[in-house]
């Protein structure tokens, strides 16, 4: 016969006190919803932190919207690509002896960067603010070095206009084309590394594939602009450019969205989402009706048109998704904490607290 408690509730001595058993990692059971285990080997203890969520200090931005000013800088940044690969395709065209096509590429080249750099100064407010970026060369700055490339590119691509336009001075004219051909890729590309080389997450977080997005883009629409502007007989060069950038174009954009994953976001939601999405659009049919451009003219006239509109978009797009992902703090943590997972699952010595995030 067992001995009763005594008065104060507690079991007699020499028995041990009743109640649950104490709870230990294998009596806890499952987490809780919302709660994590962490710890090292087979023994790890339940935490009731719940995952955190993405907040920032009163709702407002962990990073500063850039002020660069739409429409001038999407603007200045399509049409640069536009000037840049024009160049290219000129240069092409005046060594395959199409005359035509050179001479309507090189006025297009002229034209739209005279038309960036009004862009580009009436974003920056004042020409001289302009000039003061000529000041220094640094090799590590985009903005350095587009700035030199737009210094030594517009006067060469001005002067192959001219001396096309109106057939004085050959040599110079063809001196000036090569220079002009030379810095045309650099012209039409670095706008992507000074996108990337921001703190943007939607311009940094595609640094791999906004340079071949941005050059396919470019060339799609040089060629779109040759077709709009040269007879049937003169523009198969400017078709397989303009084929070969949409091409570019489209697996670039793909490729970026596929490897961002959620981070990508803001390339396909909201204003931005929809504009690179008529971009798409627009890209893939201007590809279908160049690859019918050789038949008709109105169908390459068509195309043209569709690949400008698509080159253009897409530049707004870009830079729209780039300044929602700098409104949103989830595409500033997001990423952050998926690279520490990523590192904490490479490296074993990291502390438990940093695997649990």
């Amino acid at each position: 016969m067992s001995t009763p408690p005594d008065s104060a509730g507690q079991p007699p001595a020499g028995q041990p006190p009743a109640g649950p058993p104490s709870a230990g990692p294998s009596a806890a059971g499952p987490p809780a919803a919302g709660s994590r285990w962490r710890g090292r080997g087979q023994r790890g203890e339940r935490t009731v932190v719940p995952r955190a969520e993405f907040r920032s200090y009163y709702g407002r931005p962990v990073l500063k919207e850039p002020v660069w000013r739409s429409p001038d800088v999407p603007g200045y940044l399509f049409l640069g690509g536009l000037a840049g690969a024009s160049s290219v395709l000129a240069g092409f065209a005046q060594l395959a002896g199409n005359q035509e096509l050179s001479r309507a590429a090189k006025a297009g080249a002229a034209g739209a960067i005279g038309l960036s750099a009004v862009a580009l100064v009436h974003d920056l407010g004042r020409p001289a603010r302009f000039l003061n970026m000529l000041r220094v060369f640094k090799v590590t700055s985009p903005m350095s070095v587009g700035s030199w490339l737009l210094a030594a590119y517009g006067p060469v691509a001005g002067a192959a206009a001219a001396c096309a336009v109106t057939g004085r001075l050959p040599r110079a004219g063809a001196a000036a084309t090569a220079g002009a051909t030379v810095l045309g890729p650099g012209i039409a590309t670095y706008t992507a590394a000074l996108l990337c080389d921001t703190a943007v997450p939607a311009w940094h977080d595609g640094h791999r594939e906004m340079p071949y997005l941005f050059a396919g883009s470019a060339a799609s629409a040089a060629g779109g602009l040759g077709m709009l502007a040269v007879s049937r007989a003169h523009a198969d060069q400017a078709i397989r450019f303009a084929v070969l950038g949409a091409m570019t174009e489209l697996a670039a954009k793909n490729l970026l969205v596929r490897r961002m994953g959620e981070a990508a976001e803001p390339y396909q939601t909201g204003r931005p989402g929809a504009l690179m999405h008529v971009a798409e659009v627009l890209t893939a049919a201007g590809l279908a009706a160049a690859l019918l451009a050789h038949r008709s003219r109105p169908v390459a006239a068509i195309s043209g048109a569709s690949l400008l509109a698509a080159s253009a978009l897409t530049r707004f797009g870009v830079f729209e998704a780039g300044r929602a992902s700098a409104r949103d703090p989830r595409y500033t943590v997001g990423p952050q904490r998926t690279r520490l997972r990523e590192r904490a699952g490479a490296a074993p010595g990291y502390p438990a607290q940093t695997r649990a995030i």
